[in-house]
């Protein structure tokens, strides 16, 4: 079945960097868009960023020039590079495919919390 493993939060300052990392298995991962997502407290959850199949990529305005996606094929892992990071970054991070597919089979992994301090 479906699984997505997210791993590499932690706490940092507000300045600093973290990588985060999605094993995936499951499914075929070579040639699903994927997506990096993120929820805060007391906030809805949120797409940050997203990654085709090919490597095209797209981010949210909030991150756009400060976090890099990118995914490894040959390892069914995806990446986030998360640069400059702020106070308001701080939330548990998820992967998963696009919104909708996501939506429509309702599963998502345990996530990663990152917390920003200043």
């Amino acid at each position: 079945q479906v699984q997505l493993v997210e791993s590499g939060g932690g706490l940092v300052q507000a300045g600093g960097s973290l990588r985060l990392s999605c094993a995936a298995s499951g499914f075929i991962f070579s040639i699903t868009f994927m997506g990096w997502y993120r929820q805060a407290p007391g906030k809805q959850r949120e797409l940050v960023a997203t990654i085709t199949s090919a490597g095209y990529t797209s981010y949210a305005d909030s991150v756009k020039g400060r976090f890099t996606i990118s995914r490894d094929n040959a390892k069914s892992t995806m990446y986030l590079q998360m640069n400059s990071l702020k106070r308001e970054d701080t939330a548990v991070y998820y992967c998963n495919r696009d919104p909708e597919t996501a939506r429509r089979l309702g599963y998502w992994g345990q996530g990663t919390q990152v917390t920003v301090s200043s």
